[in-house]
């Protein structure tokens, strides 16, 4: 029987105490690695889990993960076993005493959230949960998804009860796609948790594998929101950019220059015009089902959604007008893209709206490259 619930500061303050307690990683994309490394560097025995043959091999070579200063450590964890690879999540859950939930809500054609696939991972790790084992859930979800799906799926398969048979509790990782993999593990980790204990014994292993602050909140709804509400901000800042950069480009101002000039000055803070991330993106839709639940219209927020859109069709705009101004026609030029990840050193592939540049140019020239180093 698991005892993680029962655990104070003590009774794994060192490695050699967390070698005796498992840690079950279910769905190992890139948040799920940086998970199993941070834990297993703590010291910690984990089980990297993915019902996908394609996703285990990627990671036995240390690919799955976009930060390319992960690869090395997921090597080298492999190598020395503090790492191990498994399919079978029922399994791993009944060997360990902390599961942690790194499964990305994906968006359906009908733009609404699909929590298929997190429900029933739920499902299986609920026909292997222990008395006493910790649920740690690192991915975002919309408010009231972790206190409600998740835990009824949990107790439905598991006949026990969160809060009192074993803990529950909800961190994401707060992670901006313009970022590099320290800038993100510097962050702080905000915790909520279903119940006090639960937040205890959850800020206590946050503490083992993040040496950030970890701030807690009173539930795991609050927090939900506090995770979507980030990239509400980001979507409309973004969004504020790309238009006043047209404006700029009517009244002949050099819209960088402003931005230059602003920052140095300390008059304002805006990002330079461009698509905006995957993340943010997919956050709008699983905020918008819930606002929808409650009668609620998100207009701020949708309209910047639409502005950020537009962006694709922007940039070809002023492709023409620069090809324009060279003499050049827009069905003979060659032309190239320089770049389509948002950070340096990073195997990422590009995000919806780039792509949708990318196809948008590829209709209208002759000759369209595309080049990241």
């Amino acid at each position: 029987m698991s005892s993680m619930m029962s655990v104070d500061e003590k009774g794994i303050e060192s490695n050699e105490k967390c070698i005796d307690h498992k840690v079950s990683i279910v769905e190992c994309d890139e948040i799920g690695v940086i998970h199993g490394c941070l834990f297993a560097d703590a010291g910690f025995k984990v089980i990297g889990l993915s019902p996908n043959p394609h996703t285990s091999e990627l990671l036995r070579n240390g690919r799955i993960s976009a930060f390319t200063s992960i690869h090395s450590s997921v090597k080298k964890h492999l190598k020395e076993g503090s790492l191990s690879l498994s399919s079978d999540i029922r399994k791993a859950a009944s060997a360990s005493d902390i599961i942690v939930l790194t499964i990305p809500t994906t968006i359906d054609s009908n733009k609404k959230p699909d929590y298929t696939t997190l429900e029933k991972a739920c499902r299986e790790v609920g026909m292997g949960l222990r008395k006493g084992a910790l649920v740690l859930i690192a991915e975002t979800a919309g408010p009231g998804v972790a206190d409600g799906l998740v835990r009824e799926a949990l107790e439905q398969t598991s006949g026990l009860k969160a809060g009192h048979d074993f803990g529950l509790a909800f961190s994401p990782m707060m992670a901006n796609e313009s970022e590099a993999l320290e800038e993100t593990l510097k962050k702080p980790r905000i915790l909520g948790a279903i119940d006090g204990r639960s937040l205890r014994v959850a800020g206590h292993i946050l503490n083992m594998i993040t040496s950030s602050e970890v701030i807690q909140v009173s539930n795991m709804k609050t927090l939900e929101a506090i995770s979507l509400f980030q990239s509400m901000k980001d979507e409309t800042t973004q969004a504020l950019a790309n238009e006043l950069a047209c404006l700029c480009e009517r009244l002949r101002i050099d819209f960088q220059e402003v931005l230059s000039v602003a920052a140095e000055g300390k008059v304002f803070n805006l990002p330079s015009p461009g698509v905006i991330n995957r993340r943010a993106w997919k956050d709008l839709y699983l905020l918008k089902r819930e606002a929808e639940n409650v009668n609620f219209n998100l207009r701020l927020v949708r309209l910047g959604r639409r502005i950020n859109d537009e962006i694709a069709e922007c940039t070809f705009r002023l492709t023409k007008d620069a090809l324009k101004a060279c003499g050049k026609t827009v069905r003979r030029a060659k032309v190239s893209v320089l770049g389509v990840s948002r950070r340096q050193n990073t195997k990422e592939l590009p995000g919806r709206l780039t792509k949708s540049i990318v196809r948008h140019l590829r209709r209208k020239v002759r000759n369209l490259q595309v080049y990241d180093p």
